[in-house]
């Protein structure tokens, strides 16, 4: 199993009225999917740099997310029509990330306000953006949509699994499922006071594949044709195979 760590290296982030920045860094900047790949776990842990004490009265936060790329998604609605079931209704979601994960210090209503979640779409609705088609119950069809994915891992909200020791240091943990999408997964950390954002980091994690699954994939998608050719010889060759081996064992 592939795991990446966030080692301690200093990296300034932003600075922010009260000066703290988060401190972090990318062990290895890559997950490669191979035929033995069954999923990852990312450890992620950092520090609060400060150059003045912090405020009194206001409790840091830390709330870190890993977003995959975006995609197009139809979500249908179907209802028995005439004994049968049929499409009804469909919303198009322009921009759904294949995966995405949250991951806090403490209930995410307590530790960000809804201004800052619309501003910076960390939660998960906010981070997908659908387009409805003659829908008036948009919000219906995205939560439908964040069930199925939750369902298989791809979404997922873990409140309370960031742990904050001394308001400084930080970790929490990330279980990547093994039917990732490839690209770049996006990384981001956020520091919060009273539901504020005070201070952020963000950072890449390359996903690709490698070995016959690149071969495979850039076939596919380079050249279709040779690829559907391949494809079927393949078949006829395997189904002759089978029967020739059958024929030799059969009585």
């Amino acid at each position: 199993m592939l795991a990446l760590t966030l080692l301690l290296t200093t990296i300034p982030v932003q600075e922010t009225m009260a000066q703290e920045t988060v401190v972090a860094g990318l062990s290895r900047a890559a997950i490669e999917i191979n035929t033995n790949f069954n999923g990852s776990e990312i450890l992620i842990f950092g520090a609060v740099g400060r150059v003045s004490p912090p405020p009194e009265g206001a409790p840091l936060h830390v709330i870190i997310t890993v977003e995959g790329p975006d995609q197009p998604v139809t979500v249908r609605r179907k209802e028995r029509r005439f004994g049968i079931w049929m499409n009804i209704d469909a919303v198009e979601v322009d921009a759904a990330p294949t995966f995405y994960a949250v991951a806090t210090t403490g209930p995410l209503n307590e530790v960000l306000t809804q201004t800052e979640d619309l501003r910076l779409q960390i939660s998960v609705p906010r981070a997908i953006r659908a387009v409805g088609v003659n829908v008036g119950d948009t919000d219906n069809f995205t939560d439908a949509l964040i069930r199925i994915r939750g369902d298989s891992d791809l979404y997922q909200m873990n409140e309370g699994s960031v742990t904050l020791r001394d308001a400084t240091l930080f970790d929490t943990s990330f279980r990547l499922p093994a039917n990732l999408v490839e690209g770049d997964y996006r990384t981001r950390i956020f520091l919060t006071r009273n539901g504020e954002v005070v201070g952020s980091f963000s950072h890449d994690i390359a996903v690709r594949k490698v070995g016959l699954e690149r071969f495979i994939y850039n076939l596919a998608h380079d050249r279709p044709l040779l690829y559907g050719i391949l494809s079927l010889v393949i078949a006829i060759v395997a189904g002759w195979l089978a029967s020739a081996v059958f024929r030799y064992i059969r009585p």
